[in-house]
This record gives C-alpha cells, structure tokens and sequence, in this order.
C-alpha cells in the first residue's frame, strides 16, 4: 500500500479526482445504509438531490486526493495551487501577539489548510495541528510524516498532545484543530447539532478558556475542473475571524454554552 500511494502521489489532480468520484459513487451505491443516513442527513439541511450527489462525489475525490497531499515532498511548494480567501484574518489575529487557534470542520478539502497555514504563514508562527493517528502502522506513520512539514508540527490527541497544544498557544504560536470529531468518553458534552443531539468536544473552548487566544475559521474549498481553470488554483482557503462576542463565550469555560457555540460556528461554514 505504501508503495501505491507513492506512485499515486505523483499523479495529477485532473486523473485523481474523476478515480476518487467513481469510488464515492461505487461506496455509494453498494452501501444501503450509506445511501439511507445520507438522505436523511441532507434532507435535514435541507440540501436537494443534485447537493447530495454533488457530496457523493466529493467525498470520493476526498480519498482520490490524499496521496498527492500526503506524498507531496516536503521541499515542493503549494505554490499557486492554493489561494487565499480573506487572509487577512489570519494576519490581523497574528499581529495581536497571542495565540491563534484554527478551527477547521471535516469539510471540503480540510487537509489542505493546515499545509496552506504553514506555507503562508509558518515563518512567522507555526502551527501544531491535532490528529487522530490510524489503527494501521503504515498509515499512521504516512499521516505523520506528511503533516510534519516546515512551519507545520502534528500533535496526537492524547492527553500530551492536548499538553502540546497549550504551550504553543502559551507562547504566541498556532494550532488546528477539527472540532466535530467525537471526543472521547468524559470528554465531551451533548448539545444540539442540525437538529440533532450530538456529543460535542469541548477542547477547543478549554484552548480558548486557558490561554485567551484568537479564534479563526478556515475551511478548504475543492474546485471542480471548471473553477480551476478559472481560478488558476486547485483549493481555496477561506479564513473568517470569530466575532468577539463568540470568543468571549469560548473564553468564559462554560462546557455546555462553548459546545453549543462551536456548533453554531460549525453549522454556519
């Protein structure tokens, strides 16, 4: 397998993307229960049918695009490929002279902000990203050997990388986090999400609560083969600024509130 993703890796986005599309399609229509709780999940939001095929297929470039992420060497640039939408939230955060905190939800192409962060603006503060490793060695050690890039550190989420991501905040510096991830039993709280109650971590307001950082959403936007040659790029992050009064709600440590503002945050992107 490791010898595969090396050899895909190297493989244009243009090939990629229609493979990962044809096996989202193929998980699709071989998974009853997929297609069930998709339905449901879309309708709830009130996504029509076109939406709901339109994630199908992403979903599938989602797993097309990985090795070309993940084997990217580390001395190659994004370059152009990435653009930036609204990054001058990013910089006005940074320039206050406390930490930054970056959340990102599993949306769209989310494995690209952090790289997109550390290339932009890794020089200036780097950025620890917190990632659940995988059950497989060989995979685990492939996510953290591509996330550990210049301006990029990988932080695992146990209770010494949550250690890790408080000192860099502590000292002025950046860290992601995808905060709609089931946290660990005792360590979430359940709040309302789409409707739904849903068991909600709470570490991204404990961040906020110890070390009064800025808070920053971005979310990484893939662009179909049209865009692209209009766009000249491949993705586009887009960053917004927390309002104030949200980060004060993040900052004040109230479990239930906090989730429940994350949420909020969350459904909006």
């Amino acid at each position: 397998m490791p010898r595969l993703f090396s050899m895909l890796s190297r493989w244009p986005l243009a090939v990629l993307h229609p493979i990962g599309s044809l096996l989202g399609w193929l998980a699709y229509l071989l998974s009853p229960s997929y297609r069930k709780r998709l339905k449901a999940h879309t309708q709830a939001v009130g996504m029509g049918v076109r939406q709901r095929w339109a994630a199908v297929a992403h979903a599938g470039k989602m797993v097309g695009e990985l090795p070309r992420l993940w084997g990217r060497p580390r001395e190659q640039a994004l370059g152009q490929t990435v653009q930036w939408a609204n990054a001058e939230a990013v910089s006005q955060a940074l320039s206050e002279g406390r930490g930054l905190l970056l959340l990102t939800p599993h949306l769209g192409c989310f494995e690209i902000t952090a790289q997109a962060y550390a290339e932009h603006f890794g020089s200036l503060k780097p950025i620890t990203a917190l990632y659940r490793p995988a059950k497989q060695a060989w995979l685990a050690e492939m996510m953290r050997e591509s996330r550990n890039r210049p301006g990029m550190n990988t932080s695992p989420a146990t209770l010494s990388g949550v250690r890790q991501m408080l000192r860099a905040l502590k000292k002025g510096e950046t860290v992601g986090l995808l905060p709609d991830q089931v946290p660990p039993e005792g360590m979430g709280v359940w709040t309302d999400f789409f409707g739904r109650s849903a068991y909600t971590m709470t570490m991204a307001a404990k961040l906020v609560a110890q070390t009064g950082c800025a808070v920053v959403l971005l979310r990484g936007e893939r662009l179909g083969l049209l865009a692209r040659l209009q766009n000249g790029c491949d993705y586009i992050v887009h960053a917004t600024r927390v309002a104030p009064d949200v980060e004060q709600v993040l900052a004040s440590g109230d479990a239930a509130q906090s989730a429940a503002a994350v949420n909020r945050l969350m459904e909006n992107l």
